[in-house]
């Protein structure tokens, strides 16, 4: 079986409500095969609480039961030592997700990449707001 690159994501929310859309947008991807999640932990902070982190199996809020249905294979790799040192900031009434996933939309190139007898050398995630500021100023360059 092949396997695509695993990537981590760590999410940050100024409410701990997660909204849907934000489930709904990961749920589209992981039903069309691009990626399959395969870990999640959730961080959470309920107003002057300490931070509370919580693995999907464990999940007892309905708002936090809506991140259930998304994960395809939980495999253990996030800890809770992960969750604390990336939440330690959180404000009041806010949540941290901690998303491992593996990119399955690459699984078939890196293949027929290894087939042809190369591999890769080197990725690297350009930040969305880089990519609209680039693209912003060639706009105002033309």
């Amino acid at each position: 079986m092949s396997y695509g690159p695993v990537e981590l994501v760590v999410l940050k929310f100024e409410d701990a409500d997660f909204k849907g859309d934000v489930l709904r947008e990961i749920q589209k991807v992981v039903d069309a095969g691009i990626i399959t999640v395969v870990d999640v932990l959730l961080a959470v902070r309920l107003g002057d609480e300490p931070v509370r982190v919580v693995e999907i199996q464990e999940l007892e809020d309905p708002i936090l039961q809506r991140w259930e249905p998304i994960v395809t294979d939980v495999g253990g790799l996030l800890t809770a030592d992960d969750a604390e040192r990336l939440s330690a900031d959180l404000g009041p009434d806010s949540a941290v997700a901690l998303l491992v996933f593996e990119h399955r939309w690459v699984g078939g190139i890196a293949d027929a990449i290894e087939n042809a007898g190369g591999h890769v050398i080197m990725t690297e995630r350009i930040p969305r707001a880089v990519v609209e500021q680039l693209v912003a100023d060639m706009a105002a360059q033309a």
